[in-house]
């Protein structure tokens, strides 16, 4: 596997020390920049283009969805994982809107960093159980709020967001299914499009809400 690039954002330089040091130790993982702010942030990845941008919330200038967001529409080939100290659920919201594959609480990044790290570099997301539990309970209010009709989808559909929801790749659902990698992604932006959902983290909210998988 190719080397995974990656850099880190957070105002407070021991915080991207911390992160640096875990990181460092990941095989094939390099850090190939820091940034302090948002927008400084967002230069490097239009500079470096990494794999991966791990971005505090609260930066000045850009704070961390923002940051997400905009790298989303400037290097889709970057994946962004925030790790930060906020459990609110409207961060939450926000970070999901702004289609980041992750979500780690800096209280569990010694502990869970490389593996999220891990599940990201393999086309995965990875929420911490805390923030998978909030997503879980705002599908739900969401849903009694708006009482909405449940999706028309075929059983193919179905099991194919069942598949990329339990975190398997585009490959690995091809692989299964007997299909072709490019039938599965286009499976993929037929289903976010029928669904009106943005990003994987939608698809795993709607495979919960609907019983595809287990919370």
């Amino acid at each position: 596997m190719s080397e995974f690039t990656l850099i880190i954002a957070d105002d407070h330089e021991i915080v991207r020390f911390g992160i640096r040091t875990v990181l460092e130790c990941i095989p094939d993982c390099r850090v190939v920049g820091e940034a302090s702010e948002g927008e400084s942030a967002l230069a490097l990845v239009r500079k470096l283009r990494p794999s991966l941008a791990i971005l505090d919330v609260y930066m000045p200038l850009l704070n961390g969805y923002e940051t997400a967001a905009a790298i989303r529409e400037v290097s889709p080939e970057t994946a962004t994982l925030i790790l930060t100290v906020s459990d609110s659920s409207q961060v939450v919201r926000e970070v999901l809107k702004a289609g980041a594959r992750g979500y780690l609480l800096k209280s569990d990044a010694g502990r869970e960093l490389a593996e999220a790290v891990h599940a990201i570099r393999h086309s995965r997301t990875y929420f911490t159980d805390k923030i998978t539990s909030m997503v879980i309970e705002q599908y739900v209010e969401d849903r009694v709020e708006n009482q909405t009709e449940p999706s028309n989808l075929s059983p193919r559909e179905l099991e194919i967001i069942r598949l990329l929801a339990s975190g398997e790749s585009n490959k690995e659902v091809a692989t299964e299914l007997n299909l072709s990698v490019k039938t599965v992604d286009s499976h993929r932006t037929n289903l976010m499009r029928k669904l009106r959902v943005t990003s994987l983290a939608g698809l795993l909210r709607y495979a919960i809400r609907e019983g595809l998988i287990d919370a």
